[in-house]
């Protein structure tokens, strides 16, 4: 590492979970962000601040006023413009040792596979249950661990899909899109919530490259910000799941 780096990251060095090993992973490591929103703006700022070298931003929609009571990645005069393009300014702005490349296109099972192949690991911030099932298909496919973040109102989760034939998979949680499901801009979303649980998904992102701790593949963590309550529980694998099983739904 530079000089720069060791001042960079002197508290990730004095960590004997990570240390220079750990931080060498992360500055050659390749991480995927799908939404550039609540949930991708802090999971993106604290995985560029850690030092995750190369990161991919996949959004396709615009700065709305209405996204910055939560979306802390960005400021009044970025209304209007393309919410990966302006987030990828603010990444190369706070670590000009990260690489980031921005996609201003709508993930779609279509494009999945392009555009999430060669990544270490999938971030899912986005809402929409359409998505989330495609990106789940291609992580199975690309056997590439999926960190899935969802909030609402004042309650968050977040969970780890390792891939591996053993252990679920998102669509073992949810196997087929709830006849309720609602989004933030229906049920609305405390602004705070978005930076607790984008954090953990960046927290969970840094344990699974360098290797420190126990990370929650097969296990759900769940916040209720209204208590200030958390438990985590454990997920089974569907031996029906319409995704990792060959099951149909």
């Amino acid at each position: 590492m530079t000089p720069d780096d060791l001042k960079r990251y002197a508290r990730h060095l004095v960590l004997k979970e990570i240390g220079g090993a750990g931080q060498h992973a992360l500055l050659t490591s390749k991480v995927a962000i799908i939404g550039a929103g609540g949930l991708g703006g802090p999971t993106g700022l604290y995985l560029a601040a850690a030092g995750a070298g190369n990161i991919t931003l996949i959004d396709h929609d615009l700065v709305e006023a209405s996204n910055l009571q939560r979306q802390v990645q960005f400021v009044h005069t970025d209304i209007g413009m393309g919410k990966s393009i302006v987030m990828a300014d603010t990444l190369k702005d706070l670590n000009p040792d990260v690489s980031v490349t921005a996609h201003t296109t709508r993930l779609t099972p279509a494009n999945a596979l392009e555009l999430l192949s060669g990544h270490d690991v999938i971030l899912d911030g986005t809402d929409s249950f359409e998505t989330r099932f495609a990106i789940n298909d291609a992580a199975l496919k690309l056997k590439t661990p999926l960190v899935s973040g969802a909030l609402g109102r004042f309650d968050g989760q977040v969970s780890v899909f390792s891939s591996k034939e053993n252990e679920p998979c998102y669509r073992c949680l949810v196997p087929n899109i709830p006849p309720s499901a609602e989004t933030c801009s229906e049920v609305g979303v405390v602004g705070a919530l978005a930076g607790i649980v984008g954090s953990m998904m960046a927290l969970e992102t840094i344990k699974l490259i360098t290797g420190a701790g126990e990370t929650l593949s097969g296990r759900l963590w769940i916040f209720d910000g209204l208590k200030a309550e958390s438990r985590t529980v454990t997920l089974a694998k569907d031996p029906g799941c319409p995704a990792c099983s060959g099951s149909e739904p």
